[in-house]
């Protein structure tokens, strides 16, 4: 332990070095005020159009989907999900809870929600994708090899310094994220209840299991959720990193692999085989809020053991190659 602490400590200052986290933040920075702002606009308008009744609002949402269903343009599994929509938005109208209540804890949630299955991914991939692949092509992985250190405690300190940096890129993504749309709604919500335990069965929607949470455990679920994504994708990234030579081509796979999961999981329903992928599994957060799976059969514990598997194959395959791969050739 003695002799990986100060490795660690070398990896934090190289990643620092690099900017890279900076760079994150920086996005965040700039990214999150349009989304507010375009929150705040569409919130003006429902107010203006509903006479601030949210109920309203609401009810038009369920006549809107209703309406829809009839028509032979959507697809079936689109219906689907307008089908187990409308059942949500009557039961928070049954029990009035407004789901859009605008404050800076709601946009947090949602915003983290869109966000988890391929924007932090992205944000994630831009710190991970070259941690290995970057010093072999600059040399200096020859350098480090040389020193009397095991291989193993080399990729080891790599891959805790980017954990380390993963659960801040999280971190740092639900806090400005709140600080920035709470200067705009308020930072008030965290006690507004929301609505969790649906359990989507075809088109029906078992309510059974439904109760509420204040909004600040349910986003403290969410964030676990998220963070377990990050590190999956992390560890992904970095395994990529291991076995690509150049950093260009390490990001290339990781994001061809993110797209091509957005694309799936609205497009491959019919692919029951697709489930097994790990890209398909990234939005763990939509169990939490009644959202139907993309593919039938898939639940929360049925992505999270996928997820676990690919991200523990990807250590395993991480130090296989690197302990034995002729690095200094």
């Amino acid at each position: 332990m003695s002799n990986l602490l100060p490795l660690i400590r070398n990896e934090c200052l190289k990643i620092i070095k690099k900017k890279r986290f900076y760079v994150i933040l920086l996005i965040l920075i700039v990214l999150v005020p349009m989304f507010t702002y375009a929150q705040m606009r569409s919130a003006e308008r429902s107010r203006e159009k509903f006479n601030s009744d949210w109920r309203l609002e609401i009810q038009q949402q369920i006549i809107d989907n209703q309406n829809s269903l009839g028509s032979d343009r959507i697809p079936e599994e689109w219906k689907t999900y307008r089908r187990i929509f409308v059942q949500q938005l009557q039961y928070y109208l049954h029990h009035d809870v407004n789901p859009n209540e605008p404050s800076g804890v709601t946009f947090t949630r949602e915003f983290m929600d869109n966000s988890v299955t391929l924007f932090i991914p992205l944000l994630i991939m831009a710190v991970a994708s070259d941690l290995v692949s970057a010093e072999r092509t600059t040399g200096t992985i020859k350098m480090l090899l040389t020193r009397p250190v095991k291989r193993w405690k080399v990729l080891f300190s790599k891959m805790t310094a980017l954990l380390m940096f993963v659960s801040l890129i999280v971190l740092s993504t639900f806090a400005i994220s709140y600080f920035i749309s709470g200067l705009a709604f308020g930072f008030k919500g965290f006690n507004i209840p929301v609505f969790t335990g649906f359990k989507i069965s075809g088109d029906s929607l078992d309510m059974s299991t439904v109760h509420a949470v204040p909004q600040w455990k349910y986003m403290l679920m969410q964030g676990g959720l998220i963070w377990f994504v990050s590190v999956v994708v992390a560890l992904l990234a970095f395994m990529i990193s291991v076995l690509v030579r150049s950093t260009a081509a390490s990001i290339v796979v990781m994001m061809a692999a993110l797209i091509a999961g957005s694309i799936l999981t609205n497009m491959a329903s019919a692919w029951t085989t697709a489930k097994y992928l790990f890209m398909v599994n990234l939005g763990l957060t939509s169990y939490l809020s009644g959202t139907p799976a993309p593919i039938e059969g898939m639940s929360l514990s049925f992505s999270m053991a996928v997820l676990a598997v690919w991200g523990a194959a990807s250590v395993i395959i991480s130090f296989a190659v690197f302990t034995k791969r002729d690095i200094l050739n």
